[in-house]
């Protein structure tokens, strides 16, 4: 019996009626080789947006090593459902630290591989890090500068769905403003998160002049193994920010979790991109800028920002926002990164005065 090799194809938006692929440009996803390093049986929310960008990211970094990869990952959404006691989802070696010490864990791993491969002349096994928003942004910070600072071998991934969603959707400082959450209630005065809060941390990790940064979402497949491919091809620190949607803590129907991903790029608030040693080298270009209004409002943690209540204002704050993301990074076509302040940054700047 012959065996028929499988045809694959790729639909979507952006493409015209269908395309064969060559092997070269098939996703590790696409492949029946894939190492499903996250496998079924987790009990992850339907949609979930986590589930879906540490199975792509994980699988690109086992492709890229052949599989040399160990795994440290933080207390948070996806340590819990990936890993209730005493079963794993995890197909490769993988270790659960604290909430906010992954980045020093990773970093002691990879210094006892390195002598390990140095003493036994066995190739040098790999070591990822990841964590959510509040593991990274918040709790694990100081450790994650460290790593940054030492130039420790990790790349360390944040899977980021902006909110501490397993402990009851609280704000993290990664939180959008204006976004409704369990410490954040829209009142009298306060719509939602406040304005000029919050860390950037791709922009710190730049600042500490690591290997390389870059941020992608689970709506681009072929960027996000893309990136991760050449996060490997480093040695150093190495920064991987994923915006993975939560259909809970946002807010939206469980089918709509790609869409919300690419809705945050086109309206220019979430930019993808990537740098090396501190130095922007590619930017994401936006192929069809869509207003935010569009992006916030299947979400119910803006809800408030519409219907009879309706709060323009805020709105339009949001969209000067996403206006300058689009200039600083030159998002559009025929625009080039900005350099120097803008108008729109002095006056957020105002609105905290």
């Amino acid at each position: 019996m012959n065996d028929t090799p499988i045809r694959f194809y790729q639909t979507g938006t952006f493409t015209v009626g269908n395309r064969l692929l060559d092997k070269e440009f098939r996703t590790v996803q696409s492949s029946l080789e894939r190492h499903n390093a996250l496998t079924s049986g987790h009990r992850a929310c339907q949609g979930c947006g986590e589930a879906l960008g540490a199975r792509y990211a994980i699988d690109a970094a086992m492709a890229a090593t052949q599989g040399r990869v160990v795994a440290a990952n933080a207390t948070g959404c996806l340590e819990v459902f990936s890993t209730p006691y005493p079963e794993s989802s995890w197909q490769l070696p993988w270790f659960h630290s604290l909430f906010g010490n992954t980045a020093a864990v990773a970093t002691g791993m990879a210094a006892a591989l390195k002598i390990k491969a140095q003493k036994n002349g066995q190739p040098l096994i790999r070591v990822i890090a990841q964590g959510g928003d509040g593991g990274t942004t918040d709790i694990g910070f100081g450790c994650l500068s460290g790593m940054f600072e030492r130039n420790d071998d990790v790349l360390y991934i944040c899977y980021d769905n902006e909110a501490y969603m397993n402990t009851g959707v609280q704000r993290s400082s990664a939180t959008p403003p204006a976004a409704r959450t369990a410490t954040t209630m829209p009142t009298a005065g306060y719509a939602g998160n406040v304005f000029g809060q919050g860390k950037n941390v791709p922009q710190i990790a730049m600042a500490h002049g690591i290997p390389y940064v870059a941020t992608a979402t689970i709506a681009d497949l072929h960027d996000l193994e893309r990136k991760v491919r050449k996060a490997m091809t480093f040695h150093g620190a190495r920064y991987l920010h994923i915006l993975v949607p939560c259909p809970l803590g946002w807010g939206f129907q469980s089918s709509l979790t790609v869409q919300m991903a690419r809705l945050a790029t086109q309206t220019g608030l979430f930019p993808v991109f990537e740098a090396e040693y501190g130095e922007v080298t590619r930017v994401e270009k936006i192929r069809h800028l869509a207003p935010v209004e569009e992006y916030l409002k299947p979400q119910k943690r803006f809800a408030h920002l519409f219907g009879k209540k309706a709060n323009p204002e805020v709105v339009a704050r949001i969209q000067a926002l996403a206006d300058r993301n689009i200039r600083k990074f030159g998002l559009l076509d025929g625009e080039e990164t900005e350099k120097t302040p803008t108008s729109i940054e002095a006056d957020e700047r105002a609105h905290l005065v």
